[in-house]
C-alpha cells in the first residue's frame, strides 16, 4: 500500500501566513499524490457565500476516492491545517465531499464527475493555479 509521497509531507507550517487559497492548493496536491486526476481549484468566492473555493479532483475506482480523501486529512493535518467540519460520501465513496468551511474538496469517480459537469457549472469563475512551478 503506496503511503504519501516522500518529500511532499512537510513539517507544520506557520499557519498565521497561509491563505485559504494556500490550503486549497495542499489539498489538490495531496489529491494528486494519491493519483487524483484533472484536479482543479476554482476561485467561487465571488459567486456564492458559503465557501470561498472548490478543489475538484477525479479517480477511477471507489477504492481510489477514499485513499485520496484520506491522504487530504492527512496532509493537512500533517501541516497543522484545517480540519474538516462534515465529510459526506464515505458510504459508497462515489463523490466525497470535504468541507472544510473556506474551501470544499470533491473528489469524484470518473463516471461521477462525467455525469455532473462541475467546471461547467462553474465556468464563469477563475481557476487557481495548485501545481509546483
Amino acid at each position: 500500500m503506496r503511503r504519501s509521497s516522500p518529500g511532499r509531507a512537510k513539517a507544520p507550517v506557520d499557519v498565521s501566513d497561509v491563505t485559504l487559497a494556500d490550503w486549497a492548493r495542499h489539498a489538490a496536491r495531496a489529491a494528486d499524490d494519491k493519483l487524483g486526476h484533472d484536479t482543479i481549484v476554482i476561485a467561487v468566492g465571488e459567486v456564492i457565500s458559503v465557501t470561498d473555493f472548490f478543489v475538484i479532483s477525479s479517480a477511477q475506482t471507489s477504492r481510489q476516492v477514499r485513499a485520496i480523501a484520506e491522504e487530504i486529512e492527512e496532509q493537512l493535518t500533517i501541516l497543522d491545517g484545517p480540519k474538516p467540519l462534515r465529510v459526506e460520501g464515505r458510504t459508497d465513496h462515489r463523490w466525497v465531499l470535504m468541507d472544510f468551511g473556506g474551501f470544499v474538496v470533491h473528489i469524484l469517480d470518473d463516471e461521477y464527475r462525467a455525469f455532473y459537469d462541475l467546471e461547467r457549472l462553474w465556468s464563469d469563475c477563475p481557476r487557481i493555479e495548485w501545481q509546483d512551478a
